[in-house]
């Protein structure tokens, strides 16, 4: 992820790298998101292309078609952003990041997921594989 004032090509592109350089998937990956300029753009494409990923999109005004993210930025809403009051954009942008990888991925369990963190999880998977 990469967090930013503004939604823009150049953000998304860097969350892209990001995670290539944190997870270092196989060809073929399936990259679901919605809609907006910034994954419809000609120099994202470009980027799945350079990784060998596939593009994949949700239909217009159809959320549930990325359900997963959906759920993901209520739970982040309800139990981070809606509750604080950020005096800076760097203020906000560690108390994002201290939620998502100290709270959300390795503490807070998930149903969905047998009861395990979001890490535990992952690694389980990776392990078995």
């Amino acid at each position: 992820y990469k967090f930013g004032r503004k939604m823009t090509v150049d953000l998304v592109l860097e969350a892209l790298d990001n995670a290539v350089a944190a997870q270092n998937p196989a060809p073929g990956l399936i990259v679901h998101t919605d809609l907006g300029s910034q994954y419809t753009s000609e120099i994202f494409g470009e980027r799945l292309k350079k990784y060998e990923m596939i593009p994949s999109f949700s239909r217009k005004g159809c959320p549930y078609d990325n359900a997963c993210i959906e759920s993901f930025h209520a739970t982040l809403k309800k139990e981070e952003v809606y509750r604080t009051r950020y005096d800076r954009f760097e203020t906000a942008r560690v108390a994002l990041f201290k939620y998502i990888e100290g709270w959300y991925n390795r503490k807070r369990i998930h149903g969905s997921i047998d009861y395990f963190t979001p890490d535990a999880y992952e690694k389980m998977c990776r392990a078995a594989a």
